[in-house]
């Protein structure tokens, strides 16, 4: 009846459209009422406390803010300017820019939406002039941003961590270690997306008939022009002496007569411009390596290297950059503290309703249950990663955790899976959930970037759902992939 009285009152607040922290906090409270009555109340109130004040957890609002700065004071511009200096000559070099430029930030912010939101309001636009749908720009850029809660630092790894510690039983939770377990994991899925991105198609923005219309008659005064034409790649000009292509929206009787132009360029950037664009970019590219090289230097935990990237965004933003100033220093604050407040609320309610789950013995009931369903681990674990998938729909990663980890992590180690593997497993699903809808933060967040509406972007995210499960079923039944890095560091 525990069970019922638990998850039953949070369901029913879920649907009813109560915050998840609230959600939790009520159900867990109902519970709590339920087997003791008020007075079972009186430690709540510790409980919730000690659900903030981890020193682990510190790490969070300390990335949080070294993200935002960063994100303020243009590194994710320069990002894309780098990347684009490398690869922008490639055919679909800008969907590899794209991709790439999420892999960057988010060793930088640790979190899906803020490296949709740093990189999008470039890249989708980028992506749209190039031809590709806009649905599918968004599509792409909310897909990469999964790689912000799969690569280090991550804050995902960092509460799982906190979480499992308490159901690990003698296993050791290393947050090094999951942070280095998840890069192969990211790089084969930046791998994937660029090949799926190389197979979308590309449709015009405009009718082809007033496209080419208009290309003309700006055109009309070129002698070195060649006839325009409109392509599946969108409307372009070819210059007499094949120079290069320009999309409709750059073309000008003078760079068409130049030929070429920066968004669609085909020749290779000459050294001296991807070397500009190396300097600019270094300063956020120096970022993971100080946080991961001090943390498996020893020279600090990565509570400690949170707080060191925060300082080290604040000096490049003041005095390399020279773009913070001190009036943005309030708004900067302001957004980080709301932006932690949120996450250390739903932190203290999820820590009540995971202790309500200890307490009653109901994640031993779970355990025995679906051990009991059948003897093939095959079956369960896909059944895990159902639910798993299923929730990531609807929960943020940090709820799920709390209220997953609890009934599934007894279960998978029982099966003999490695704490490690659990950890990316479960992270990749609930990665996967930031761009599915009904929820899909990610997704919300790069539909709004590419004004469009969210039923829109839906239509473009079946193929990078469908190879973020290809990942997972990888990852979960290769256990190789996620242990093999962090074996050789000796993590």
């Amino acid at each position: 009846m525990i069970e019922l009285i638990l998850f039953g009152t949070f369901l029913v607040c879920l649907f009813l459209g109560v915050p998840i922290s609230m959600s939790m906090g009520v159900s867990a409270f109902a519970a709590i009422v339920y087997t003791g009555g008020m007075k079972a109340l009186a430690p709540t109130a510790g409980i919730l406390y000690a659900g903030m004040t981890s020193e682990t957890l510190l790490a969070i609002p300390f990335f949080i803010l070294a993200g935002t700065i960063m994100e303020l004071t243009g590194i994710s511009r320069r990002l894309v300017e780098f990347a684009d200096a490398c690869f922008g000559h490639m055919k679909n070099g800008i969907a590899l820019t794209a991709v790439l430029t999420a892999l960057l930030f988010s060793s930088i912010s640790g979190s899906g939406p803020a490296t949709v939101a740093a990189i999008g309001g470039i890249l989708i636009p980028a992506l749209a002039k190039h031809g590709y749908t806009k649905r599918h720009s968004a599509a792409l850029v909310a897909t990469s941003g999964e790689l912000g809660i799969i690569l280090p630092p991550s804050i995902a790894y960092i509460v799982f961590a906190v979480v499992a510690a308490d159901y690990a039983g003698s296993e050791r939770v290393s947050i090094g270690r999951l942070f280095m377990a998840g890069v192969v994991p990211g790089l084969i899925l930046v791998v994937v997306l660029y090949l799926i991105a190389r197979f979308l198609p590309r449709e015009l923005e405009v009718a082809k008939t007033n496209a080419s219309a208009h290309l003309s008659q700006v055109m009309g005064t070129n002698t070195r022009a060649a006839q325009p034409t409109v392509t599946a790649t969108g409307a372009i000009a070819r210059t007499a002496d094949n120079t290069g292509l320009i999309t409709i929206d750059e073309v000008t009787p003078e760079n068409a007569e130049m030929g070429g132009g920066l968004s669609m360029r085909t020749e290779r950037a000459p050294a001296s411009v991807v070397l500009k664009a190396f300097l600019k970019a270094l300063p956020g590219l120096l970022v993971p390596v100080i946080i991961l090289g001090g943390i498996y230097g020893g020279i600090f935990t990565p509570t400690e290297s949170a707080a060191v990237a925060a300082v080290y965004a604040l000096v490049v933003g003041v005095f390399v950059t020279r773009e913070l100033k001190l009036i943005d220093m309030f708004k900067i604050f302001t957004s980080a503290g709301i932006m932690s407040g949120r996450i250390m609320l739903i932190i203290a309610s999820a820590t009540v309703f995971a202790y309500v789950i200890t307490r009653n013995q109901i994640a031993r009931h779970v355990a025995d249950w679906m051990l009991s369903l059948t003897d093939s681990m095959v079956l369960l674990v896909l059944l895990i990663n159902l639910v798993l998938l299923i929730a990531g729909m609807f929960l943020d990663a940090i709820s799920a955790f709390y209220l997953f980890i609890p009934l599934f992590l007894p279960v998978l180690l029982e099966l003999g899976m490695d704490l490690t593997t659990i950890g990316v497993m479960m992270t990749l699903n609930l990665a996967i959930g930031l761009i599915t809808p009904p929820v899909g933060i990610d997704l919300f967040v790069a539909a709004s970037i590419a004004k469009i509406p969210f039923g829109e972007a839906v239509r473009g995210i079946g193929p990078f759902v469908v190879a973020g499960i290809g990942v997972l079923m990888l990852v979960t039944f290769v256990p190789a992939i996620s242990n093999w890095l962090p074996d050789m560091l000796g993590l």
